[in-house]
């Protein structure tokens, strides 16, 4: 008996692992393993970098792209460290303190953990 997870697109109980993700042979769709734990939980949600490492309240990330800041003139530079984020709801997902440039929200896409 087979206790790997039905596949999440056309619910075929024929899927199989494939080093750390899971694979369904009817559709082709591929998912990770550990989103069927991290899922789980209903109203859990789940802020990814640009990388796909989980982001949490408290980290530190790097920005990956330059980023101008709209309304000014001033750039977050590539390699810029940005500490204590704090995860929000809405389409930029962190809200942080920049060192020379204040308050700012940023999308999770545009930084890496650190």
């Amino acid at each position: 008996m087979s206790t790997l997870p039905p596949c999440s697109q056309c619910g075929s109980a024929y899927t199989y692992e494939d080093g750390n993700q899971y694979v369904c042979p009817e559709c082709a769709h591929e998912w990770p393993q550990q989103s069927a734990t991290t899922e789980a939980a209903p109203g859990a949600r789940v802020v990814r970098d640009a990388v796909g490492n989980v982001l949490s309240d408290g980290d530190a990330v790097t920005v990956i792209k330059d980023l101008k800041v709209k309304g000014s003139s001033l750039v977050v530079k590539v390699g810029t460290k940005v500490k204590n984020i704090r995860l929000v709801d809405g389409d930029h997902d962190i809200d942080c303190k920049i060192d020379g440039i204040g308050a700012m929200q940023l999308k999770s896409e545009f930084v890496k953990k650190a």
